[in-house]
């Protein structure tokens, strides 16, 4: 079976084939193209703009690199949340066109349980904890109860949305996070900055007024990027070893755009290691916003459904966007 997956929830325009032949899974092409700005941050209306001018060349790079056609494709999937309304819109009207042209199932998938699958299929890990750290979610999930959980989360902003307009306060540009690790490598001293811990929650809105205000105090770029990465990534780190220690399990997977850093890698590597438990972290270009892990969600979702015979519909009619879709939300039929 073949799948072609599309992900359009916020800056990344991606497309993905996934196919499962003889019992194995595997990813024959990941294509993605993202919008960026020289300064500032998203603009809607620009976003929307550039996913509608690249979407064509990318599903057909796409198809190219997995020497596939648009014939072999046995099925469309596309990210329906959560995420930006305008990104989201042309994600589903180009996997809805591509649907109905091809006479296949429309299966929609949620952006932050592909994230976790995607993991499992490319590491070793089979029941983890994730810390999924992206630009607007930051969540600690693990499966119990036949739903992915969330144990820990963000109280106001995600991670990766707090390190971007940092970075839009130094002039940095978009995405910031990049920019932030590069300067945080240059930094030697720790400015005193605010650790904010409730539980397994965590919040980041305070300490961005904290860094503004050492900003403007002439604090240099590099301590302060340097000093904001050992707090926040300290903070996601806690959170997520006491929700592996409640649900007792020996497994931590990383997951979103900046679990890119190196930085949070090795404290989460360091973590493990002083619990004798898994670290495990895929490749960048699958942590980062992309259609291969929705086309993989798509494929296992699809096959599980045909087996089991749930009701769920994989009409290109009736798959709508779910802008505000939460990771509990959504039923993990395909896991026992």
């Amino acid at each position: 079976m073949i799948v072609l997956g599309i992900e359009s929830t916020a800056h990344t325009f991606g497309v993905g084939i996934a196919e499962k032949k003889n019992g194995k899974g595997r990813i024959i092409a990941n294509v993605k193209d993202s919008y960026r700005t020289m300064q500032g941050g998203i603009i809607p209306n620009e976003l929307a703009n550039h996913h509608i001018e690249i979407c064509d060349s990318v599903i057909k790079e796409a198809l190219e690199k997995a020497s596939v056609n648009l014939s072999d494709i046995d099925a469309v999937a596309v990210s329906q949340g959560p995420g930006m309304g305008h990104a989201l819109r042309i994600g589903m009207i180009a996997a809805r066109t591509l649907a109905i042209k091809l006479n296949k199932p429309l299966i929609g998938v949620n952006h932050c349980v592909a994230h976790l699958e995607i993991g499992r299929l490319l590491t070793k890990a089979k029941d983890p904890v994730m810390l999924y750290a992206s630009g607007a979610n930051t969540q600690i999930i693990a499966f119990e109860g036949g739903r992915y959980r969330i144990f820990g989360e963000t109280l106001d902003m995600g991670i990766g949305n707090f390190l971007d307009t940092l970075a839009r306060e130094m002039s940095l540009g978009f995405p910031g996070g990049p920019k932030i690790d590069e300067l945080a490598k240059k930094g030697k001293r720790y400015i005193t900055t605010p650790y904010v811990i409730k539980g397994m929650d965590f919040g980041f809105g305070g300490i961005l007024t904290h860094l503004k205000k050492k900003l403007r105090e002439g604090h240099s770029k590099e301590d302060i990027a340097y000093s904001t990465q050992e707090t926040v990534f300290a903070m996601l780190i806690e959170a997520s070893e006491r929700a592996m220690a409640h649900c007792q399990k020996k497994e931590l997977l990383l997951g979103g755009g900046v679990a890119c850093n190196r930085r949070l890698q090795e404290m989460a590597g360091t973590m493990c290691r002083e619990r004798k438990s898994e670290f495990y972290v895929p490749e960048n270009e699958f942590l980062v916003d992309n259609g291969a892990m929705i086309a993989w969600l798509g494929l296992v979702k699809y096959r599980s459904a045909s087996a089991k015979g749930t009701k769920e519909e994989f009409s290109p009619e009736r798959i709508a966007i779910r802008p505000y879709e939460r990771t509990e939300e959504v039923e993990v039929y395909w896991r026992d």
